[in-house]
């Protein structure tokens, strides 16, 4: 897509799924980047965003989360960076209707390579860890509301999501681990 003078922005095969990089400033005695410019980060999905909710999950390796959404009329738009560790970050397209429902784009995200994803509303998000823990930062565009969330079964063999496990089993939450099928929701 191109590039700002505060970063780096790189389209996915999934529609307003963006990878962004800001401009990491280093020198001996560390580095400064700008995680978030409003400014900036309007210019790069094309439209002004409100972030409500910010949230912050520590996890330790092989640790799978998601693929988590909220139902309209409270999906959530977030915008995703990990500060301590890795992870490969996964986007996954739910909205109906779309020419890419059903399919999934991933990206490494870690402390090192200071790259978010933004996964706009109507999308399903989850993420493995890859280090032996890794601290994740949301932004959300919307509160989080339990009436709303939903989950899809992050082994779904329709998505055929190719996670990086390495025949490893990934610890799963109870109700991960019970998630339905995309075919299976009702959207």
């Amino acid at each position: 897509m191109g590039q700002s003078p505060r970063m780096k922005i790189e389209t996915t095969a999934l529609d307003g799924v963006l990878l962004l990089t800001p401009r990491v400033h280093g020198d001996a005695r560390g580095f400064f980047l700008e995680s978030f410019n409003e400014r900036a980060f309007d210019a790069a999905v094309g439209a002004p965003t409100r972030f409500v909710q910010d949230n912050h999950s520590r996890s330790a390796r092989g640790v799978l989360r998601g693929l988590h959404f909220q139902r309209a009329p409270h999906a959530q738009g977030k915008l995703v960076r990990v500060v301590r560790g890795a992870v490969f970050d996964v986007a996954v397209d739910i909205r109906p209707g779309s020419p890419t429902f059903g399919r999934w784009v991933g990206a490494e995200l870690s402390a090192d390579n200071h790259r978010q994803m933004w996964i706009p509303p109507g999308l399903a998000h989850g993420f493995l860890v890859l280090s032996d823990d890794a601290d994740f930062l949301y932004k959300t565009t919307d509160y989080y509301a339990p009436a709303a969330e939903g989950a899809v079964r992050w082994d779904d063999p329709d998505i055929a999501i190719d996670w990086p496990l390495d025949g490893q089993a990934p610890v799963l939450s109870p109700k991960d681990a019970v998630a339905p099928r995309l075919r299976d929701l009702d959207l």
